[in-house]
């Protein structure tokens, strides 16, 4: 891997990490633009597609150090809403976490290909501009109980569990972690804002659990077999420099996106995924983009 193949990667993964468009999805893809998901590579680019997240991670804990500090006053008793702020993480992040686990070879040899990520991007597109024009009025009153007005420390363990539930969608890549948890958090009442802020909270344990255990399964794998891990195929210089990026390109968008959903809501976002996902499928049909069997 050339050192601006891990610049172009990180930050295609720090801007879309915390956006409703897939990272996985538009990582998956840009590596087949460049040509990277050669066999000999594949497993190592698809190890250091989930492990630069680990950039994404750092962005999101330095723009909300003062919650994970509330939260570990709560952890020793100081501050019930943080505490109950770290009992809805959890309880979201479960569902997902056991089913990831459960499915995580399944998913990798079926699902880590252009089609699936085309299907999964064009479907959520037009998943978010039903969901988005439902949740303003666009085709009938809103749904009881939806709409705009808890924050985050009004969420009960039934809401967390919900939104939670919904994230095992995200599984799926193309799909994308934030656009469920995001739409989620807003099905059970929390302002844009605050479900964008709970989705990018709940992001930190499921990335970093899925960062860590690539990397330990990636290693432990190849040693095992004797052959190379994915540092050693791509270079240690890559993987950090793509972490750098990442870490500097999630920063900037998620102080983005907040803003912008208050402003616009979800619907660009979903007619972007259509128009992105069409793009592709046309990319694949013409054999402009070559993908895997």
């Amino acid at each position: 891997m050339e050192w601006w193949h891990a610049v172009i990667l990180g930050l295609v993964e720090g801007i879309t990490e915390y956006l409703p468009v897939s990272s996985t999805g538009h990582l998956i893809l840009t590596s087949q633009l460049l040509g990277l998901k050669s066999e000999s590579h594949r497993e190592a680019i698809n190890a250091f597609e989930i492990v630069i997240q680990g950039g994404a991670i750092l962005a999101v804990l330095g723009l909300y150090w003062p919650r994970f500090m509330q939260m570990l006053r709560g952890l020793i008793g100081r501050d019930g809403k943080g505490f109950m702020l770290l009992v809805n993480l959890g309880i979201a992040f479960m569902p997902a976490a056991v089913i990831g686990v459960l499915l995580k070879s399944t998913i990798e040899e079926h699902l880590f290909t252009a089609w699936p990520v085309v299907a999964a991007l064009i479907i959520g597109g037009v998943y978010m501009i039903l969901f988005d024009g439902r949740l303003r009025g666009a085709w009938g009153p809103p749904p009881s109980g939806v709409g705009p007005g808890k924050t985050i420390d009004d969420l009960t363990p039934r809401d967390a569990l919900i939104i939670g539930v919904l994230q095992i969608v995200s599984l799926w890549p193309g799909t994308s972690r934030s656009m469920m948890t995001i739409t989620g958090g807003m099905l059970v009442g929390l302002r844009p804002a605050a479900a964008a802020e709970f989705s990018f909270l709940l992001g930190m344990p499921t990335l970093l659990a899925a960062t860590l255990w690539t990397g330990y399964k990636n290693i432990a794998e190849s040693r095992a077999r004797g052959t190379p891990t994915f540092y050693e195929q791509l270079g240690a210089v890559p993987v950090l420099l793509g972490m750098a990026v990442a870490f500097v390109s999630a920063w900037l968008a998620v102080k983005w996106l907040v803003g912008f959903l208050n402003r616009h809501g979800l619907t660009p976002f979903g007619v972007y995924r259509i128009v992105i996902g069409l793009f592709m499928a046309g990319l694949i049909v013409g054999g402009i983009v070559a993908v895997e069997k």
